[in-house]
């Protein structure tokens, strides 16, 4: 597989792990459970295949309108993953991203996340970036708000510069599982030129064949940018 044809920049719509639960007669919070592992999983193995960065949606801003027990469940596990995953991180040089409105969150979560950053920063491999509380919408307009308070002259330069995403490839490969074909407010700018593939395949019965299949099927896909 040639270099300027493998995906840089994967992002992962993580859908599918409520149904996965339902399927198999187990609450939600099983789903989610079963679906951190299989973050642990692509994640290594992105990092293994020379991916650049792998963006993954983790919780949207729309995400706060689900059964309180349920979120409350999800941000419990958000933590524990990140203290768990720093081992992996610095064994396979990961580094740690977090895009999104992180004031949201309470401060305990808020300094994990800022610590996994901090410890994985001089990592130089793959970076794992986890969209939490985010929301493209919302993205776009705290960067404009940015560009204001700047006082930046408004362009594609220097509103890039200005999203969660600044100093970020634009993303080359989009991936949603579980069956559902729509972006649901995910990386809409950064998506502009992005192959897209969507798979009936549940979060947690995503697997590294079916990823490397996808990245395959990418490979062979011819990306012209709008020009011929």
């Amino acid at each position: 597989m040639s270099e300027s044809n493998f995906p840089k920049h994967i992002a992962i719509i993580m859908d599918g792990n409520g149904r996965w639960a339902k399927e198999r007669g187990l609450k939600r919070t099983a789903g989610h459970e079963e679906g951190a592992k299989v973050v642990r999983n692509i994640t290594i193995h992105c990092a293994k295949l020379g991916v650049k960065y792998l963006t993954l949606y983790a919780f949207s801003t729309e995400n706060w309108s689900r059964p309180k027990l349920e979120v409350e469940y999800l941000m419990k596990l958000l933590e524990k993953y990140l203290k768990n995953e720093l081992e992996t991180f610095l064994k396979n040089n990961i580094r740690f991203k977090a895009i999104g409105d992180l004031s949201k969150f309470s401060k305990s979560l808020q300094n994990t996340i800022k610590e996994i950053g901090e410890k994985t920063a001089n990592n130089s491999g793959l970076t794992q970036v986890l969209a939490l509380n985010y929301g493209s919408k919302d993205e776009i307009l705290r960067a404009i708000r940015k560009l204001n308070e700047r006082n930046l002259e408004v362009n594609e330069k220097n509103f890039e510069s200005c999203l969660d995403t600044a100093g970020f490839s634009e993303v080359d490969l989009l991936i949603r599982t579980s069956g559902e074909i729509r972006l649901s407010n995910y990386l809409l700018w950064q998506n502009a030129y992005a192959e897209m593939f969507f798979t009936s395949t549940l979060w947690p019965d995503f697997s590294t064949n079916e990823l490397d299949y996808i990245i395959d099927d990418f490979n062979k896909r011819q990306r012209r940018f709008g020009g011929v």
